[in-house]
């Protein structure tokens, strides 16, 4: 079975935005490099105002699913339609200051004019329509969602993550934290490295061994090692996508709605896993998992090598179309295990669970809820969150997922895809209310030709595919998951973490 080709419904906002990327690409990806020529022509007599307004690199808009709580079950869908609808008018914006460098250097209102407030006004539409869906379907909308309508400009900085491996409250990324602190300063240029995609650039990567060693809280990482704790593990062999399924849709956040990632995923385990599939359509599709048991769903964002390669979808929407451009590479390693709790046993996920680690948005979202980590084999004491990692010779890059293992005991989902779940608490227990569930771990192994940084350049770079205007960073990337497992599986993890034993 290869990538998804189904034909599906395209919203009238998707197609507006293939219109705005076709104007920008170039070499497969959005053409970027003239953004920073632009402004640096600027003469000294011109004044500050038009200078910094020319330097925007990307749009932050407040996140409004992530504001959401007590959507009716009846109004889910429609929510989720309109959310999808707000992401496409930020790549829509996003394009067209891809492609205005010009115009921005010209005039220095021209963002604000342009772009952000006719954004505003879109947002504010989809906003209104959100409110009146939760009312009519017996909630009670928040009066003050229209205050989430107005996006700013933002410079490519990072988002700020903590460092030297203090403690975060369980909530914040899995307490995950930063790489050492490294400032992220005016000089970072956020051209095209020569491919036509809008980042990486050097600043997003580091030399492993310039990390330090230990620096993040690996509390959810480990089994239970407490008389008290469940000390099994369940590990589960679906392959590395050797059917090569592949698509730009996002079933959890943004079901019905073609294009809803605007970026492309990697599948393994479950074989009919796009938009528009339903419960029942995962629980009688084929798997690619050794056990028959497990139609599970686990996706996450593709690696891309830049290095110049035309993919199947260089053309598209949620590849080179929107930036996403080069070589998809494959894992060589996709380990999925599931662990126990430090503290208590576990209790059987329910099926068709939805969970979301990581936070594709967390670019401009902030690190609330990002989950990022990077390694390479060898050195997988060192992990960072908002670097891609420069592994040495003979090592490979380690992505790491470790899934929030928590349920709050009633809910398969929630409004914004994140409130039924939790992660441990800093003793290792969940918060009140919740039950600990077998805990999911993704780690993903790639071989990838290490990029070479020089004067502050980056040749050859791999990124994570992600939205356009998330510019590639690693911070953004994230893990999906949908519990397909038949009952007498589920039983089983559930008993080989309860009574310690090691299975699969």
């Amino acid at each position: 079975m290869g990538r998804n080709t189904r034909k599906r419904r395209t919203p009238l906002a998707t197609k507006a935005v293939a219109g705005a990327a076709a104007l920008a690409l170039g070499g497969g990806g959005l053409i970027w490099a003239n953004f920073y020529a632009s402004a640096h022509e600027e003469s000294p007599a011109q004044n500050r105002t038009r200078s910094a307004t020319a330097q925007v690199a990307t749009i932050d808009c407040p996140d409004v699913g992530q504001q959401l709580s007590g959507v009716p079950d009846r109004a889910r869908g429609e929510v989720d339609g309109e959310l999808a609808t707000l992401d496409s008018q930020i790549t829509d914006a996003y394009q067209r200051l891809a492609t205005t460098r010009d115009a921005q250097a010209r005039d220095g209102q021209f963002v604000r004019n342009s772009i952000l407030g006719p954004l505003k006004d879109r947002r504010k539409v989809i906003i209104d329509r959100i409110q009146l869906e939760i009312d009519r379907a017996g909630g009670n909308a928040d009066d003050d969602l229209d205050e989430l309508a107005e996006c700013q400009g933002q410079p490519a900085e990072q988002p700020q993550t903590n460092d030297g491996g203090q403690e975060g409250d369980g909530q914040d990324g899995d307490g995950q934290n930063g790489d050492g602190g490294q400032d992220q300063g005016d000089g970072q240029n956020q051209d095209d490295n020569g491919n036509g995609a809008a980042g990486p650039v050097a600043d997003d990567f580091i030399d492993i061994e310039d990390v330090q060693p230990n620096s993040r809280d690996s509390r959810n990482g480990l089994a239970a090692d407490g008389d008290g704790g469940s000390t099994g593990t369940f590990t589960t062999d679906c392959g590395v996508n050797e059917n090569n399924l592949f698509n730009s849709d996002n079933l959890i956040a943004a079901p019905g709605v073609d294009n809803g990632a605007h970026h492309t995923h990697d599948y393994v385990g479950n074989q009919d896993n796009d938009a528009f599939s339903s419960d029942e359509d995962l629980a009688n599709a084929d798997t690619s998992c050794r056990n028959q048991g497990d139609k599970s769903t686990y996706y996450w964002p593709v690696l891309r090598l830049q290095d110049g390669t035309e993919e199947f979808d260089a053309g598209d929407q949620g590849g080179g179309a929107e930036g996403n451009v080069g070589r998809i590479l494959k894992p060589s390693q996709a380990e999925l295990r599931f662990v126990g709790n430090k503290q208590s046993d576990v209790v059987a996920m329910p099926k068709f669970l939805r969970i979301i680690t990581g936070d594709a948005k967390s670019f401009t979202n902030g690190v609330a809820n990002a989950n990022s980590s990077w390694s390479c084999t060898g050195f997988e004491d060192r992990q960072v969150t908002d670097k891609y990692p420069l592994c040495p010779d003979g090592s490979q890059v380690v992505r790491t997922a470790n899934f929030q293992s928590c349920w709050d005991g009633q809910n398969i989902d929630s409004a914004n895809h994140r409130d039924h779940v939790a992660f441990v608490q800093e003793d290792g227990g969940c918060p009140n209310g919740f039950q600990a569930i077998p805990q999911l771990q993704v780690r993903l192994v790639y071989d990838i030709p290490t990029p070479t940084v020089e004067n502050g350049q980056v040749q050859n770079p791999y990124a994570v595919d992600s939205f356009p205007e998330q510019l590639h960073k690693p911070i953004t990337d994230h893990n999906d998951f949908i519990n397909v497992m038949d009952e007498d599986l589920m039983d089983q993890v559930v008993e080989c973490i309860n009574s310690g034993e090691d299975c699969q």
